[in-house]
């Protein structure tokens, strides 16, 4: 395998940065990761490190040199990451859960496949047009997509109605089980681009903009003029920016010196940028039989929902 790969994250008009990102690789698996901890709860910084940190330890663990099922791996390691938020929560006697977004990406065999809870978000480009991206798990979202359906017709002024972004019914940490959305799967072609990033980022520019500079320019260009350019949107209350963006099989002069190719990896050899915990933090034993019972109870509401309609 072989892609280019740039990531980038700025503090806005906040104490702190709670957003957090990175990306992991075998010989035959990439993982792509991004968090936006959430603000209101206590900790949001500690969520999203936890929890991509959780995933990248499960993917460490199973993609040897690739994952037996990729979709499975993407629900389970996200409900595990969930679970290992709310068992920081109760260790350390917090008030309240810490809680947080999370997107994810697994290249490999040629195929994307991605995952998703909250509204941090995935763009698929391909031959400069957007092919798809995840829709967020808010409630300014489904408002959108409700008026679409009814009118069949995409209005600015839909998109644009007043409705607060920020409110998710969907999050890691929070008491209730998330809800985990899985894409389809998209076979790779060179050239195709994967961009996850957060709402500071989405929030602050045009969609057209964000395919305009991921077409024309090399991610080493595009990503850090993206991220400034959303940070100066509302610099006064600019959110945290963050984005990580790929290029599957890039030609050569469109290669940044972020260029990565697994082919010489051995097999069993793990790489990963994501960062550290904080030292006095430990990852639990993963407990699958926890895991698999979530996975039930998901179902279960699931089944339950659509029997009602």
């Amino acid at each position: 395998m072989k892609f280019s790969v740039y990531q980038v994250s700025r503090r806005g008009a906040r104490m702190a940065n709670e957003d957090r990102m990175g990306y992991c690789y075998t010989h035959d698996s990439v993982l792509l990761g991004l968090a936006d901890g959430m603000g209101g709860h206590p900790r949001g910084d500690m969520a999203a490190q936890l929890a991509l940190q959780t995933i990248a330890a499960m993917f460490q663990r199973e993609a040897k040199s690739a994952l037996d099922d990729v979709r499975t791996f993407l629900r389970r390691a996200i409900l595990a990451a969930h679970e290992q938020i709310q068992r920081y929560a109760k260790a350390h006697s917090l008030s309240d859960y810490p809680r947080t977004t999370v997107v994810l990406c697994v290249l490999q065999a040629g195929v994307a496949q991605w995952a998703h809870v909250g509204d941090s978000r995935l763009y698929f480009l391909r031959n400069g047009a957007l092919l798809t991206r995840t829709r967020d798990h808010s409630h300014a979202e489904q408002r959108m997509l409700r008026a679409v359906r009814e009118t069949k017709v995409l209005d600015a002024t839909v998109e644009g109605a007043p409705v607060n972004r920020n409110v998710l019914y969907t999050c890691l940490g929070s008491p209730q089980l998330p809800f985990v959305e899985i894409g389809v799967p998209q076979t790779l072609r060179s050239g195709d681009m994967v961009m996850l990033c957060s709402d500071g980022l989405w929030s602050q520019l045009p969609e057209a903009t964000i395919v305009r500079l991921l077409s024309d320019r090399v991610l080493s260009d595009a990503v850090p003029e993206m991220v400034e350019l959303a940070l100066r949107q509302n610099a006064a209350e600019s959110d945290n920016v963050t984005a990580l963006a790929m290029e599957w099989e890039a030609e050569a002069e469109r290669e940044t010196t972020q260029g990565v190719s697994t082919e010489g990896i051995r097999p069993g050899v793990f790489a990963s940028t994501f960062q550290s915990g904080l030292p006095d933090m430990q990852i639990d034993e993963l407990d699958d039989a926890a895991i698999e019972r979530s996975i039930a109870e998901i179902n279960e509401a699931i089944r339950r929902a659509a029997a009602k309609k």
